[in-house]
């Protein structure tokens, strides 16, 4: 079996009397991007904190890069890159300036220049961070992030404020980043987002995890069959849910001796899967 990269063992962090994270577990193997999904205040947020050190837990073990991230040396924290929410880098200064400032703060950065194409960001590598949009100023928090070629990049809603062909790019570079053996772990509300990147997701839902596995296990696992759509003769459009669709389909090509006026064939989609798991069906 792959090795794990990140390990958690009934995780709990609360405040006050609200349990943020509540006996959460997780193993996250070496060299795969894994989603972490869930509704605002699921415990997402906190547990990428932990998972970086930056913030304390009250219980459950964690190891992160084989160390416990409460206790791990500078030097282990060099080898971990994180893009939180809501990061902005000094507006003064230039793109480039902030990029190759930061990249001096580690041992084996990327090449600074790499990095600012690899975001985006080539034709505002000399202007000032005050003069950025927010989508541009968000790609350059991405760029901070990746600067000092991390083992393993921790990503808190990453693409918000993309505009979709900044997002498509980010998948790009994520993508090139986990073909380089980079562990990747991403929070995202954007399921599609969830779904293209990520080799395994997880649902948090109030400080757990209520399910795990591949997209295409969790649509298969906990999608509620498929819905097949057809219209009578007499122009009635029809539908009807159903665990087996094909058999459904057998038996309207029979009845109707051909053709089938308005077939559709619908199956659970990620999104479907995520309300259900999260207790937001009724949301839609």
């Amino acid at each position: 079996m792959t090795s794990l990269a990140v390990e958690v063992r009934g995780l709990r962090k609360t405040y006050g009397e609200v349990a943020a994270v509540d006996g959460l577990d997780l193993g996250i193997r070496q060299g795969e991007v894994f989603g972490i999904l869930g509704p605002n205040g699921a415990g997402k947020s906190t547990t990428v904190e932990i998972l970086q050190g930056h913030r304390s837990r009250d219980g459950g073990e964690v190891s992160v890069l084989g160390a416990d991230p409460a206790t791990a040396n500078r030097a282990w924290r060099s080898r971990v890159g994180i893009v939180w929410q809501d990061e902005s880098a000094p507006a003064e200064l230039t793109v480039r300036e902030t990029v190759t400032h930061f990249a001096r703060y580690y041992p084996n950065p990327r090449d600074a220049e790499e990095v600012i194409s690899l975001v985006g960001l080539d034709a505002k590598a000399d202007e000032r961070i005050k003069g950025l949009s927010g989508g541009q100023r968000r790609r350059l928090d991405v760029a901070l992030g990746v600067i000092g070629g991390p083992e393993l990049l921790l990503l808190d809603e990453p693409t918000t404020g993309f505009d979709p062909a900044a997002r498509r790019q980010f998948w790009d570079l994520i993508r090139k980043l986990a073909d380089e053996g980079t562990t990747i772990v991403l929070t995202t509300h954007y399921l599609e987002e969830a779904e293209e990147l990520s080799d395994r997701l997880a649902v948090i839902a109030a400080g757990k995890v209520v399910a795990e596995g591949r997209p295409a296990e969790l649509r298969s696992r906990f999608g509620d069959g498929a819905t097949v759509e057809w219209t009578e003769p007499d122009g009635t459009p029809r539908s009807e849910r159903t665990a087996t669709p094909t058999r459904t389909v057998a038996e309207l090509i029979h009845r109707f001796d051909g053709e089938i006026p308005g077939l559709k064939i619908s199956r659970p989609t990620l999104e479907d899967v995520y309300l259900r798991l999260t207790g937001q069906e009724n949301a839609r």
